[in-house]
């Protein structure tokens, strides 16, 4: 910048003579600095752009060529330099929104003309279907209409291809035949009517949206399409896209076998891939594929991608013990150049995962195109986009670490679960004999650094004498629990489900001496934690953070318990309305250092949801409290087919808890872990308890489904106390139905509130009346501590009478 002028009135600016002479001055109207002395002004304006009265004299003392300006002057060049960087600011960023409104403007355009051919197909087909029912003898005579429907589906099912020869890696002509079918067929896709896509709810365009997201309807397999814009070059985009470890966190190996070029330019890759499964109750897959690189004539990049199968052709692919094969069906993305820089991408995923290899309860997993969007294609556009936010420099930096150090603590967490469900032989896991039940599965992996990596320093985490790591884990099926709630509910209140003496114990094997198995020791710690972010994601949908779970020493050999635990935690999909999300808590203790290499060994729960069904088995009932209740609103009773809705809500929970061991103390390890994980399994049930009937919302109802033992047995315990103590009648029912006994008590005029008297005491129970006094509901019950309700007298006498009042329930 050659020369700055500061408006001080009227008039007019008149031009200096040159070298670092005072300012010239009109009439006090107008100022033209030298450039020497807005060369100053810039150098301070980097440091400090809004400096005090203050600041602004000392500058005039430090700078003798500025001695000449007044301190007013200076505070004017300071406001209009914040002026004009403000308008910088905005005008770069309303070209930013124009350049992406245009481009989706283009890609709206393009989709509106695609689902005008779809529109157009769908009118001549149900005109000829017309036609064929009102003349059904034509409709067995005429073999003439094999030509008249040219869709894309039907046109193959009539005229299917002839077969094609076998072809292999030797021979790259056979092999640029299929990756041209691919391109062809992929294209098809992305752009064209081969399939009937249907446009996921929630996701709308926008300049500031993801893009257009949609799910097949009615074709073989699954299916997911995205379009959307990124601020990044297409050979950028491409190079993330194909290293697909690093934003598909399903995956756990690609491993390309042969690269062959091709004459035009583009790259033939023969490549197998290993997924994880995402619970324990299913195998894991893996795909041989071939993909293909290559560019097109309006300057485009295109990466599609196809299984290799006998219909195919091709060459064979490794055949790995206990993993099914699946296969890609013609898939990829188009990479599009857009004016003025970045990128449109259109992405299209279309598997067929093998559904029927899998216990039918668990076939939605595999069946819904909603998951493979949210696992896959969503995955990915977020991931560029989130690369290319990064790349911007707008982001700051969590904990003084740059993001993608942050991003690999977050890979290396969900990486580590995914291994802990699965536990792969080859990775050194087997399993140990069960005690007798089925619900936990123990695993051992006695070559942890085989496990973990080179990268990572491992000395801390296993002793000397020899050890490993433990794994227990478990699935299961839950009814009416919304994930994204559950998981919110787990981060917030651990507390309701996590043994601070296991947490001890995770803690105590990265320290120099770690003590065997939790017991009275644990006492040292508060249970209370502290959530201290990290990062997380553009929108939100995943984030990292560190938990402090603060401890106290209560003698002088707990020591070791004087100071504070920390966990690295990742939790993702918590988002309500995300159709098809998973929903994730990681979670891995950790040492004050935090170092970039530090060991870590994950622990958490994965709850993914499972498409409705119409007629759920009526034995299947989550055996908690809010199995028994309904929601109604403004008091009225719910159809039937909400509720059968609402009963129909069904997800698949995961937990897996890791541990390390020393080989002297695995059995003792293994029986600490099986024991714990059965808790925290009780422990989730409790917490549908509170959240089920939350999510809901309005006034709690009877079911006409039987209630839960637990339910039963409260309302009875209840009861029982309240007569044994004053004689008289609490739950004045007509019948001896438990189910009676248990309206009457949550419909009762009096407030009842159960308190379990813990270090900290925490309501577990309030009735309607009860949720009323307080102003609360059930879910917020457990945040509200016994001081906000109790004087200093009150708690003392209910800690006095409350052992005595345990001691007297008759049994």
């Amino acid at each position: 910048m050659a020369s700055a002028m500061v408006v001080f009135g009227g008039g007019k600016d008149r031009p200096s003579p040159g070298g670092g002479g005072a300012p010239q001055v009109d009439a006090g109207k107008y100022v033209r600095y030298t450039p020497e002395q807005v060369e100053a002004l810039e150098r301070v304006y980097g440091e400090c752009p809004k400096p005090s009265s203050l600041r602004r004299q000392q500058l005039i003392r430090e700078c003798p060529i500025l001695s000449n300006i007044e301190p007013k002057q200076i505070k004017v060049w300071f406001q209009n330099r914040r002026c004009r960087e403000k308008q910088r600011k905005e005008a770069s960023r309303l070209q930013t929104v124009n350049r992406k409104l245009t481009a989706m403007n283009k890609l709206l355009m393009e989709e509106n003309d695609r689902l005008q051919k779809q529109v157009s197909r769908l009118v001549y087909e149900n005109g000829y279907m017309r036609q064929q029912l009102h003349n059904p003898s034509a409709a067995t005579t005429d073999t003439s209409c094999e030509s008249v429907v040219t869709s894309g589906q039907h046109h193959q099912q009539q005229n299917p291809a002839a077969p094609r020869p076998q072809r292999d890696a030797n021979n790259p002509a056979g092999l640029l035949a299929i990756a041209e079918e691919t391109l062809a067929e992929f294209l098809s896709k992305a752009t064209g009517t081969a399939v009937d896509w249907v446009q996921m709810v929630g996701m709308k365009p926008g300049p500031d949206s993801i893009g257009i997201i949609a799910v097949s309807h009615n074709c073989s397999g699954v299916a997911a399409r995205a379009c959307g814009l990124v601020s990044l070059e297409p050979t950028k985009v491409a190079e993330i896209l194909k290293d697909r470890p690093s934003w598909y966190r399903d995956c756990r190996c690609v491993d390309i076998l042969h690269v062959i070029p091709t004459g035009n330019g583009g790259t033939i890759e023969l490549i197998y891939m290993q997924t994880y499964a995402p619970t324990t109750l299913a195998a894991p897959r893996d795909f041989w594929t071939l993909r293909y690189t290559s560019g097109l004539e309006d300057g485009s990049l295109v990466i599609c991608e196809r299984s290799l199968t006998q219909s195919t052709g091709g060459p064979a692919g490794p055949n790995t013990p206990n993993f099914v094969r699946a296969e890609v069906l013609p898939s990829g993305y188009l990479i599009r150049p857009c004016e003025g820089g970045g990128s449109m991408i259109h992405i299209v995923d279309h598997v067929d995962l093998d559904a029927w290899s899998v216990p039918e309860v668990l076939r939605p997993l595999y069946e819904s195109p909603k998951i493979l969007a949210q696992k896959t294609t969503i995955a990915a556009l977020r991931h560029i986009r989130q690369i290319a936010h990064e790349s911007s420099g707008e982001m700051p930096y969590g904990g003084g670490r740059q993001p993608a150090v942050l991003r690999t603590f977050s890979q290396r967490l969900s990486r580590g679960f995914n291994d802990a469900v699965n536990g792969f032989p080859d990775d050194g896991w087997s399993l140990m004999s069960s005690d007798g039940a089925e619900d936990v599965t123990i695993a051992i992996n006695s070559s942890p650094n085989k496990l973990i990596g080179p990268h990572v320093n491992s000395s801390q985490l296993f002793t000397a004498i020899g050890g490993g790591i433990l794994c227990a884990k478990a699935s299961m099926l839950l009814q009416n629990v919304p994930p994204a709630l559950l998981v919110r509910f787990l981060r917030e209140h651990r507390s309701e489900w996590a043994d601070p003496g296991v947490d001890a114990y995770s803690a105590a094997a990265l320290r120099a001496s770690p003590y065997a198995v939790p017991g009275l020791r644990a006492s040292g710690f508060t249970g209370s934690q502290v959530i201290l972010p990290l990062a997380h994601t553009l929108e939100h949908e995943e984030f990292l953070e560190v938990i402090r779970l603060e401890g106290h020493s209560l003698c002088h050999d707990e020591v070791v318990l004087s100071r504070d635990m920390y966990l690295l935690q990742l939790c993702s999909g918590v988002d309500e309305n995300a159709a098809g999300a998973c929903a994730q808590l990681v979670f891995a203790p950790i040492d004050e250092s935090f170092a970039d290499d530090a060991p870590l060994l994950p622990s958490g729960f994965r709850v993914i949801p499972l498409d409705a069904k119409t007629d759920p088995p009526s034995g299947t009932r989550t055996l908690d409290l809010a199995s028994t209740l309904e929601v109604g609103s403004g008091g009225t009773t719910r159809t039937s087919s909400d509720a059968s809705s609402t009963c129909n809500t069904r997800s698949v929970l995961t937990i897996a808890f890791q541990f390390s061991y020393e080989n002297h103390l695995r059995e003792s390890v293994a029986a600490m872990a099986r024991q714990y994980v059965r808790t925290v399994v009780a422990s989730v049930q409790r917490v549908a308890m509170a959240i089920a009937p939350s999510r809901l919302g309005g006034q709690l109802e009877m079911k006409q489904t039987p209630g839960s033992p637990e339910a039963h047995t409260l309302a009875r315990w209840i009861g029982r106390s309240y007569r044994f103590h004053t004689g008289a009648e609490l739950l004045r029912t007509d019948t001896q139905c438990t189910d009676a006994s248990l309206k009457a008590l949550w419909q009762h005029s009096d407030s009842i509130m159960c308190c379990s008297l813990k270090a900290a005491p925490v309501f577990t129970f309030a009735n309607q009346a009860g949720l009323d006094m307080l102003e609360t509901t059930l879910i917020a019950l457990q945040d509200i501590s016994l001081e906000k309700i109790l004087d200093d007298d009150g708690r003392k006498a209910l800690c006095t009478e409350y052992p005595k009042l345990m001691q007297q329930v008759p049994q």
